[in-house]
């Protein structure tokens, strides 16, 4: 069985994977007859369960019931982690901090904006730096090492913009910086960028976005 990860593309027998970085595209394929997927479900449409049912469609696969058939065990548990927000790699918003942030208590300052624009629409994520600082836990990681998000406005808070996040949020379709190096590199691929204290810029942003609802 060949294993084939980060499948962003599927044409007939073969998959597209993205390799350095996300920089390049890679089209392989196997020989093998069972090959085992992981896919970046930021790349397809998501699939409807089927009326009257509880499972979701499956196109059938000559012999595969008999493979698994002959396997032994029993599922035990589906262990879910539940939140009021959204998923971090399907949400419609996604706000992340880096290390500029300081300390994990100043995330609150991006809950704060969540709560804004709505828990159920928005996720919270963080760079690598910020979570191998220990401010916050690994599964809010975005980038190449981390998870990958595509959603409709990124807001990148005290990021640099290294290369291994940059892979993780290029296909997202607006992109807002704030950063108060006016260098780094997160202002080149940002479709919005503002130099400044992200300290003063965040709660002047927070009340603007709740004045914009009224």
């Amino acid at each position: 069985m060949q294993a084939i990860t980060d499948v962003v593309d599927v044409k007939e027998h073969k998959f597209v994977r993205p390799i350095y970085a996300g920089n390049a595209m890679c089209t392989v394929s196997s020989n093998d007859k069972i090959k085992l997927l992981t896919i970046r479900a930021t790349n397809f449409q998501g699939v409807g369960k089927k009326e009257g049912g509880h499972g979701y469609p499956v196109h059938p696969v000559e012999g595969v019931d008999q493979i698994v058939a002959e396997q032994q065990g029993n599922w035990k548990e589906n262990i879910i982690s539940k939140s009021e927000m959204a998923d971090l790699t399907s949400a419609k918003y996604v706000i992340s901090g880096g290390r500029a942030l300081k300390s994990g208590e100043n995330f609150k300052m991006l809950h704060d904006i969540a709560e804004t624009l709505g828990k159920s629409n928005c996720a919270i994520g963080a760079s690598r730096a910020a979570v191998d600082a220990g401010m916050v836990p690994n599964d809010m990681q975005v980038g190449q090492t981390g998870k990958i998000v595509a959603p409709d406005i990124y807001f990148a808070i005290g990021i640099s913009g290294a290369i291994q996040h940059v892979s993780g949020i290029k296909d997202s379709k607006v992109i807002v910086a704030i950063n108060k190096d006016a260098d780094a590199p997160i202002f080149k691929l940002a479709n919005y960028g503002l130099v400044g204290d992200l300290f003063k810029i965040l709660p002047e942003l927070n009340e603007k976005l709740k004045a914009a609802q009224k």
